[in-house]
Order: C-alpha cells, then sequence, then structure tokens
C-alpha cells in the first residue's frame, strides 16, 4: 500500500465487503465487487471468490491502473483481460482481477462498491427502469447505463454516459455502483441509494416440502439450501417473468439461461425428457423448487436471487430481458468459465 491510510482504508473494505457479502439483498455467491485506488495501484476483489470471505481469506488483488485506463480509452482488447495488470509481486496466489476491474478503474473515486442488490436488479431489468429511478433518486449524482457485457463493453458504456460528479451508477439488467473518497462514505452513500430503491416483495405461499421430497426421491434433484428460493415457483408473477427469459448476467452464468418450469403432473424424469437437459433447477408451480443434486453453492444463492428479484419486479411493468446472442455471449466467455471453475472446486 502507497501510505499507512490507504493500509487502514484497505482494513476497512476488508470489513465492509465482508458485511455486503453477508447480506443476500446485496450480493450473492461470487457476484459483486470493492475496490480502493491507493496512488498508482487499484486494489479489488479476485474474480471467483466471495465477498463474505473478505476477512477470512485474503481476495483481493493489486490492478496496475494506469496503463490498464490506456488500454480501456484505446479499446484494446487486452483491458478485457484484467489479469495482465495484475501486480505480481503483490499477487504471490496469482488470482485474476474482477472481470468488471475496468469500472472500477474508470470511477475517479477512490472507493468502489458494485454490488448485485436486488432491489436495484428489480427495477433495472424493467423496460422503465431509467424514468423510475430518477423520480427516486432526485438530488443524487447518478447515471443510468444501459446493458452491456461485464468487462470492457460495461466499462465502454459507462464511460459514455460518466459526467463529473456522478458518484452512483444504475447498470441496465446487472447492478448498482456506488463510490465515494472513503469506505465509510461509500458505505452510507450504498445505503441511502439501496433505501431509496427498495420496494416491498409480494407475499407466497410456504412450498409444500412433503411433495418436494417425494419429487426428488431418486431423481438427482435435492431440495435448495434457501427457503426463501422456493417462492418463484410459488406466486404466478415471479413465476411468470423467471420462464419467460434470462434477466441479468448471473443467472446465466449459475443456473443457465432462463427457467425450467414443470407443466401439470410432471415428475423430474419428465422435465428432463422434454428439456433433453439437466436444468440447474426445476421449478414447480404451487409446490416449490427442486436443485439438481451437483448444483454449486452459487448455484443455490442465485436461485434464491431470482425469488428475491421477480418478486419485487412491478407485476405490469415491461420487461427487458437478454437476448439469445447476449446469453451466448455470457456462456462462452473464458472470464466466466474461470469464475464458475473456481466456484465448483470451492
Amino acid at each position: 500500500m502507497a501510505t499507512e491510510a490507504d493500509a487502514q482504508e484497505l482494513v476497512a473494505l476488508r470489513a465492509l465487503s465482508a458485511r455486503i457479502g453477508g447480506n443476500p439483498h446485496l450480493t450473492q455467491a461470487a457476484g459483486g465487487n470493492t475496490s480502493l485506488k491507493a496512488g498508482d495501484t487499484l486494489w479489488i476483489k479476485a474474480s471467483g471468490t466471495w465477498l463474505r470471505d473478505a476477512l477470512s481469506d485474503d481476495i483481493m488483488v493489486p490492478v496496475a491502473m494506469g496503463p490498464l485506463i490506456e488500454a480501456v480509452e484505446r479499446r484494446d482488447p487486452a483491458a478485457d483481460k484484467p489479469q495482465a495488470f495484475a501486480i505480481g509481486a503483490l499477487n504471490p496466489r496469482g488470482l485474476r482481477p474482477s472481470i468488471e476491474t475496468t469500472v472500477h478503474a474508470l470511477m475517479p473515486q477512490r472507493v468502489v462498491l458494485h454490488v448485485h442488490c436486488v432491489d436495484t436488479i428489480s427495477l433495472a431489468v424493467q423496460a422503465d427502469c431509467e424514468s423510475e429511478a430518477a423520480r427516486r433518486l432526485e438530488g443524487i449524482e447518478w447515471a443510468y447505463v444501459p446493458y452491456r457485457r461485464p468487462g470492457l463493453p460495461l466499462a465502454q458504456g459507462i464511460a459514455e454516459r460518466l459526467r463529473p460528479g456522478v458518484d452512483v451508477l444504475i447498470l441496465g439488467n446487472h447492478g448498482l455502483v456506488v463510490a465515494a473518497e472513503t469506505v465509510a462514505e461509500a458505505e452510507r452513500l450504498l445505503h441511502r441509494v439501496r433505501s431509496l430503491l427498495a420496494r416491498p416483495a409480494r407475499m407466497a405461499a410456504e412450498p409444500d416440502v412433503a411433495a418436494l421430497t417425494a419429487l426428488a426421491g431418486g431423481s438427482g434433484y435435492r431440495v435448495p439450501a434457501d427457503v426463501e428460493a422456493h417462492a418463484v415457483a410459488l406466486d404466478a408473477d415471479s413465476r411468470r417473468m423467471a420462464e419467460a427469459g434470462s434477466l441479468y448476467p448471473d443467472h446465466v452464468i449459475f443456473l443457465g439461461q432462463g427457467s425450467a418450469v414443470a407443466r401439470l403432473g410432471e415428475q423430474v424424469a419428465d422435465v428432463v425428457a422434454r428439456l433433453r437437459a439437466n436444468p440447474a433447477a426445476i421449478l414447480f408451480p404451487g409446490v416449490g423448487v427442486l436443485m439438481r443434486g451437483d448444483a454449486s453453492s452459487g448455484a443455490d444463492a442465485m436461485q434464491r436471487c431470482l425469488a428475491d428479484v421477480t418478486a419485487r419486479i412491478d407485476t405490469a411493468a415491461r420487461l427487458n430481458y437478454l437476448t439469445a446472442a447476449e446469453n451466448d455471449e455470457l456462456i462462452n466467455w473464458d472470464a466466466e468459465q474461470y469464475r464458475q471453475k473456481l466456484n465448483t472446486a470451492g
């Protein structure tokens, strides 16, 4: 670190990162990232690591910020592989910086927090997101960035919308970015914006655990880790939204495209045969959700996230879904395949 003050801020950032990572309404699995600029070095969460582990594991990676920003400005494809800009002497484990390192480098503030806040995502997938956010965030310097693939395309989208003084970004179909000069100020801004964007979740019935247990028997599927995950199968509006397609990148990465919904009377084997695939999760209307037996903890976290997000979406809103090309772009991206490999291993 450049100074003792920087070192203290990094300690504070790790503590805040752990708090953010421990709240499933703020981020899930390996999603989200935090960073601190110290001189010419950008310390950022490593790809594939979980923010909740920030105090128990060394998850921050140092990146040479100047060369990375220059690569972004040149639209150099090298900027899409931030590991090339990691400072090896300070990165003994050889961790890769977050795939969203360019986003953090572009923000001029010293501290940047990027979260997959369910309140924000539920708004960011709506076609009226920009106008609704403008109403809610009056008095805040913010910008809306339409969906682009995380990495260099998203950084370019941000560069097009960034104005002097902006310290809040709403990322279409993605999440929230807040930035400030200190960790404490960033945390205060995060909670302020989150409260302004908050919307109540629709209530859902309780899952039928006995029926799910019977459906799971001998199928290779299991009950999800979080009871909250079932709500997406128990609320008709949430189920309709989920079945229609993919709403945000981490759903695609951890669960695949869209959501599989069982038809009346179908067993697990029937769904698998009809789809000619073994989906990571199956929604049984009015009953609950089953996860594939080998689904990672990240998949479980994202299945709950889907329930939390869809329960907050305006039922009358028109939604922006990721296109087939955008889905394929995420699935076949080597940076995301690396992140998935770490999550499967961990």
